[in-house]
């Protein structure tokens, strides 16, 4: 197998969410945000904004909101990366120029940006033993987001993360198996896994052994059918109202 240093890293890295009281520098600070900079983006687009909370009482504000996680307030580097459809759109019209309104389209184009350029931060925080935790509830409770993080129309979060150096504890914690390639490498086209692959598919990210039909019931109701799952649905519907053509 191909083997180098990055390959090593990324395989290697999995979510801290416990941290040394040892801060992010600046220098870091600045090295992991040039990283994002320099992340894949459509057209050279940039099509984000990122926050970098500093505040304390507003990174306590976002700990609840984000499913009442302490470690959000306490992690020495918290990063919002924001899908921004306001930035070309605002220099479109400072330049003269008649546009349309964006739409689903560019919120989803906006939404890979935004991703592309926080996984470039995660890979870079990597590289300087610095861990990290990707928050998905900052998709929560959209107009409390909304106005504690003063988002303008057009501007939705796409990603939170947290940064900092990882405890023996979370060095020692053992990562997750991830699926088979088999799983989820499909040739040409979508491909459907059938009842028994599924089963073999689970059974290969846990290790070996796996009840299937005791283990799937209980996390579908802690993870799809939660109600912080309906949550997001319910706040991702209402940032989408921002992007007309047929939304309702």
């Amino acid at each position: 197998m191909v083997d180098n240093e990055t390959l090593r890293q990324l395989s290697a890295r999995k979510s801290v969410r416990v941290f040394t009281e040892e801060p992010v520098t600046a220098e870091e600070r600045a090295a992991i945000l040039e990283a994002a900079f320099q992340a894949p983006t459509a057209g050279n687009q940039q099509l984000y904004t990122i926050l970098d909370i500093t505040d304390p009482e507003l990174r306590r504000t976002m700990a609840d909101l984000c499913d009442h996680q302490p470690m959000i307030a306490q992690a020495p580097l918290c990063l919002v990366f924001l899908a921004d459809c306001r930035r070309w759109p605002r220099a479109y019209r400072a330049a003269g120029v008649e546009i349309r309104d964006p739409g689903p389209g560019d919120l989803l184009l906006a939404v890979a940006d935004s991703c592309i350029a926080a996984q470039n931060a995660v890979t870079a925080a990597e590289s300087l033993g610095i861990g990290s935790c990707y928050i998905g509830d900052v998709l929560e409770n959209c107009e409390a987001v909304r106005a504690a993080l003063h988002l303008p129309p057009q501007v939705v979060p796409a990603a939170m993360l947290i940064f900092g150096r990882p405890t023996q504890q979370q060095k020692d914690r053992k990562k997750p198996t991830r699926f088979p390639a088999e799983a989820v490498v499909c040739e040409n086209v979508y491909r459907d896994r059938t009842e028994e692959e599924l089963r073999a598919d689970f059974a290969a990210r846990a290790g070996g052994e796996y009840d299937f039909d005791a283990k799937i019931p209980p996390f579908c109701a802690f993870k799809y059918n939660s109600d912080f799952s309906r949550e997001m649905s319910r706040s991702a519907a209402v940032y989408l109202k921002d992007f007309p053509f047929g939304v309702e």
